[in-house]
């Protein structure tokens, strides 16, 4: 009985145990997948580096989105990224060489793997920085990237980018005026910037003697502010020979900067003049902040079709698009953020300053005047896809106190039109078309914007 007895206790006992197995093992089953599988199938599948004297961006693009968590040292200056649930692979490792010897911020990259399932990028900097990380979700032919922007820790002003002069340009005296009495603005504005201090001038001396006002403007060159669209991850249409729209337009536009700087009462002002992202409210804010007279976006069509082809010109519209097609193409460009990249946690909240919708009727009355006279000079050497110039709601031509317009140059779709963009020759005859409907509008004796 004692014996019956010990081996049914034994039998309870080896079953209670083997039951508690296997709800342990049941248990471990459940849990595995949490951590080793997400280490196992995250991966870096492209790394990309975009130097600018603005900021520089580094991009990582991974197969899911992952965690990051940065934080600065100084003497010497580092910013150290840790990435959870990743391991490194041969794609992490070609960052270390995509470090170019220009960069203004980056020196050099260390990669290691910091702990199990987390890598440790550490940037060594070349100076103070305030940074910006942030993650984005897939768009066009993008997976999740991990970004992060490297801006100076001093704001720089965009009217530092027009005190290239010499000592007998009218603008010098204009610029250093403007620069002391307007309060500097860090473009882009971002969080941790230091903006830079003016000293007010000093007010004038008391004199009885009445002064006599200069006439608004008098002695300041016409400035335009040329804005060639996309740049760094947002490449643009890309035509059936690869070319890229954001490389044609730069191009285009650097020529057009060449010809109006030539003009005797002109100069330009590019919102970017190498191969990086711009947000769309920070291109308004700069031909803002340097008081421009005039405002035009490049670009580069594109179409489904390849037998679309043919130039046009756009302005804003307050009230809806004049055709689907506008419409259409403005949700496009309009789309330029989520491709560039922007950390939406300051975006809004620039957008809510900078692109309020103050454009008057009279700006947009401008644009179209110029828009058309545009539009006639291209009708020269290109085919007119639109033969008027058309209007819809481009983020990039809300500037309020600004004459603003969208030229598409032609189809970078269609391939002779690509041809034509990658051509030198026809890029200049762009570039004096559009001088010519530039010249037009100015002579035409328009009230010229800024001028107070």
């Amino acid at each position: 009985m004692a014996n019956n007895t010990q081996t049914s206790a034994q039998g309870i006992s080896t079953t209670g145990l083997a039951r508690r197995r296997l709800v342990a093992s049941a248990t471990t089953l459940m849990l595995l997948p949490v951590f080793p599988r997400v280490a196992h199938a995250n991966s870096i599948v492209a790394v990309r580096t975009w130097p600018a004297d603005e900021y520089t961006r580094v991009t990582l693009e991974m197969d899911s989105e992952l965690k990051a968590e940065h934080f600065t040292l100084e003497n010497p200056h580092r910013m150290v990224v840790d990435i959870e649930g990743l391991t490194i692979n041969s794609t992490l490792n070609e960052l270390v060489s995509k470090v170019r010897a220009n960069d203004p911020y980056i020196s050099s990259v260390r990669v290691g793997q910091n702990r199990p399932n987390v890598v440790r990028l550490v940037l060594d900097l070349k100076q103070p920085i305030a940074p910006q990380i942030f993650t984005l979700k897939p768009v066009g032919e993008y997976k999740y990237r991990l970004v992060l922007d490297l801006y100076p820790r001093m704001a720089q002003d965009p009217l530092l980018a027009l005190q290239q002069f010499d000592d007998n340009d009218p603008l010098a005296d204009v610029l250093e005026s403007l620069a002391k009495s307007q309060p500097a603005v860090p473009v882009p504005s971002v969080k941790g910037q230091e903006v830079p201090r003016i000293a007010k001038p000093a007010p004038p001396p008391e004199s009885p003697v009445p002064q006599i006002s200069p006439a608004p403007g008098k002695g300041r060159p016409i400035l335009v502010a040329l804005d060639p669209g996309h740049g760094g991850e947002d490449s643009g249409a890309i035509g059936p020979g690869g070319t890229r729209e954001k490389d044609v337009v730069l191009q285009i536009a650097r020529r057009l900067r060449k010809l109006i700087d030539a003009q005797p009462n002109m100069r330009t002002y590019l919102t970017r003049d190498n191969d990086f992202f711009v947000p769309l409210q920070v291109r308004v804010q700069k031909a803002r902040r340097v008081k421009a007279d005039l405002f035009i976006s490049i670009h580069a069509d594109a179409w489904i079709k390849p037998t679309a082809r043919g130039s046009s010109v756009y302005a804003l519209s307050q009230n809806g698009a004049t055709s689907t097609a506008a419409r259409w193409l403005a949700n496009k460009e309009n789309q330029a953020d989520l491709v560039g990249g922007v950390n939406i946690a300051t975006h809004n909240k620039q957008v809510a300053q900078v692109l309020l919708d103050l454009s008057t009727a009279a700006q947009i009355n401008d644009s179209v005047r110029v828009g058309s006279g545009v539009l006639s000079e291209i009708g020269k050497i290109n085919r007119l896809h639109k033969r008027q110039v058309e209007r819809a709601g481009f983020a990039v031509l809300k500037a309020p106190d600004i004459p603003s317009i969208l030229v598409e140059t032609a189809f970078i779709s269609n391939p002779t039109e690509e041809r034509l963009l990658k051509s030198p020759a026809h890029q200049d005859k762009i570039a004096r078309a559009l001088l010519s409907g530039i010249n037009n509008y100015f002579s035409s004796g328009v009230a010229l914007a800024n001028r107070s």
